[in-house]
């Protein structure tokens, strides 16, 4: 079984930053991509990116590309998610998901953690 704990997350004032970690145990050939989601109140649950395990390529949401970056430490089974120049707009829980393959619909991942708030303030 796939578990996925992130941590990390706090308040953070905007142009700052955070680094996300998600640790994962359990890695199967169906958890060989790592993606990133947030999900702001009331709003759907977004893509932000992902990491394949295996040669490390990287995937980006436009709306983060260039401020956000994915990275993985194979020896310690962690992904790590790096929040730069940081917005209010980036105010949201973020989640770690695992799934076969890369997908933007959080719907295809079938593996969750239990996601780690960021805020963002003015």
């Amino acid at each position: 079984q796939v578990q996925l704990v992130e941590s990390g997350g706090g308040l953070v004032q905007a142009g700052g930053s955070l680094r996300l970690s998600c640790a994962v145990s359990g890695r199967t050939a169906n958890s060989d991509v790592m993606a990133w989601f947030r999900q702001a109140p009331g709003k759907e649950r977004e893509f932000v990116g992902a990491i394949i395990w295996s040669g490390g390529r990287t995937y980006y949401a436009d709306s983060v590309k260039g401020r956000h970056t994915i990275s993985r430490d194979n020896a310690k089974n962690t992904v790590y998610l790096q929040l730069n120049s940081l917005k209010p707009e980036d105010t949201a829980v973020y989640y770690c998901a695992a799934a076969r393959s890369v997908y933007a619909r959080p719907g295809l991942y079938d593996y969750w953690g239990q996601g780690t708030q960021v805020t963002v303030s003015s």
